[in-house]
């Protein structure tokens, strides 16, 4: 793994063992980079109700706007229990998209030695929010 996302996978890979997954044994964990470059960490939180679950890389960033940040560089995202790199869910990628732009960087794996890296952008295509957001020159 890059060694700048490098410690960001540590960061997420050790808040995995904060994880709540008693129903599927999957744990999650994200580092969200911020732009000040502090990294704030969340885990996925299961409800027996599934659709009431929250994901790592959702709670990282809730938390973060709690924590009065908003503007993110970087998200890295640990699923140890996987065979190979899982990325995010379609919720995740559509909340990503509201804090980052696409160019930033999802890096995400089940190790340090299996990971992929993409951006924004290239999970979330064609993703209107952005063109919107120009529009109204924000």
């Amino acid at each position: 793994m890059q060694s700048e996302y490098s410690s960001l996978f540590d960061l997420a890979l050790e808040a995995c063992e904060h994880s709540y997954a008693p129903y599927s044994k999957f744990r999650v964990g994200a580092a969200l980079l911020c732009e000040d470059g502090s990294v704030i960490t969340g885990v996925n939180v299961e409800n027996r109700s599934y659709g009431l679950t929250i994901c790592a890389e959702r709670n990282a960033i809730a938390a973060a706007i709690t924590a009065g940040k908003k503007k993110f560089k970087a998200l890295v995202i640990a699923t140890p229990d996987a065979d190979y790199p899982v990325s995010p869910c379609g919720a995740c990628r559509q909340v990503i998209s509201e804090f980052m732009p696409p160019s930033a960087p999802v890096v995400f794996g089940n190790s340090q030695n299996s990971y992929m890296t993409s951006s924004v952008g290239e999970l979330l295509p064609h993703d209107a929010l952005h063109e919107l957001a120009g529009e109204l020159g924000e």
